[in-house]
């Protein structure tokens, strides 16, 4: 009952965040990688690891444009990845030469260029795929509960879960964008993975919520049936439910129910994600701690915005309702 009570607070909470993520987003913006803009991607491994800054002036020297240096860690050694438009032959054989003087043990780990076209095709999937599994979630969850009846409607639901969704992404969105500006993280293939894992998470959080909501309503509701004649055909019976309790008292159990549920399945999670990032190799980093946000946002949302939004509403249709009285 404690988050129903002070449901404002909570969503001005979540209005802040999502605020301050966009403002982040709209000043630094989303570094794309190679996936999406085409380009090169080289990995270099050294004996005695240089200091950024030198590899960093190694390959400015080289002319190639805008680039990125990002430090790596794995099996095969430590080292960087520096990330570069496409390259020819012979601007790769020179910034191989380059990168691999910088300092002792210099050994070239990997290269990749992927080319303009196939980049432009991995961006519009992946919108495709985001937008699709939003439009998916949202038809899901109205037909799900569609039988709930009054006082929010079925849709209403499925609307509350889009608006918690878009909290959810828009955190680690912001989040790729502070490590773009400041560590010269780059968004790839692999984030899209973060933000579709992070959307499935979230609405099965939320909809476990919604679920014990409608087992409230269920349960705390009486029925009352009139039967309307048709002229020429066979008379309509119409059915009204009338709560036995206020609306916002049945969500607040419903919540205080399921607390406990949701909160030990997230730490679960980033126990997991915890020891991912420790103890695997740099390559899947930023692919854990972008997990790592979202699974906290997600947690934060589907418990202490998407419930409150639902009672919010509510009372804001009954204070319309008596307004036209």
């Amino acid at each position: 009952m404690y988050i129903i009570r002070n449901k404002k607070i909570f969503l001005i909470i979540g209005g802040a965040i999502v605020a301050i993520c966009l403002g982040i987003v709209a000043t630094f913006g989303i570094k794309l990688g190679i996936d999406f803009t085409g380009g090169s991607l080289t990995e270099v491994k050294y004996d005695a690891v240089p200091e950024k800054s030198a590899v960093e002036a190694a390959v400015a020297e080289q002319g190639l444009g805008e680039f990125a240096v990002r430090h790596s860690k794995s099996e095969a050694g430590d080292g960087y990845l520096i990330t570069t438009r496409d390259l020819g032959e012979e601007e790769r054989v020179a910034l191989e030469t380059k990168l691999l003087a910088v300092s002792e043990g210099g050994e070239l780990v990997r290269f990749t260029s992927i080319g303009p076209v196939i980049g432009q095709e991995l961006a519009d999937k992946a919108v495709w795929a985001v937008g699709a599994v939003l439009a998916l979630i949202i038809i899901y969850v109205a037909i799900a509960f569609m039988g709930v009846g009054a006082p929010v409607s079925s849709w209403v639901y499925g609307s509350m879960t889009i608006v918690v969704l878009g909290h959810d992404i828009l955190v680690p969105l912001a989040f790729i964008s502070l490590m773009g500006e400041f560590a010269g993280v780059q968004a790839d293939i692999l984030f899209v993975t973060v933000l579709l894992t992070i959307l499935g998470f979230s609405v099965n959080d939320t909809i476990v919520i919604f679920d014990r909501i409608r087992e409230k309503l269920k349960q705390n509701r009486t029925e009352s049936s009139r039967t309307i004649p048709v002229p020429g055909g066979k008379d309509e019976v119409e059915i009204t439910y009338t709560l036995t309790k206020p609306f916002g008292d049945l969500v607040g159990q419903a919540i205080d129910e399921t607390m406990s549920r949701s909160i030990n399945t997230s730490l679960t999670v980033l126990l997991a994600l915890g020891a991912l990032y420790f103890f695997g190799t740099s390559v899947t980093d930023m692919f854990v701690l972008s997990l790592i946000v979202g699974v906290i946002a997600g947690a934060y949302s589907s418990i202490f915005i998407a419930s409150p939004l639902l009672v919010l509403y509510q009372e804001m249709q009954d204070n319309k309702r008596k307004n036209e009285r």
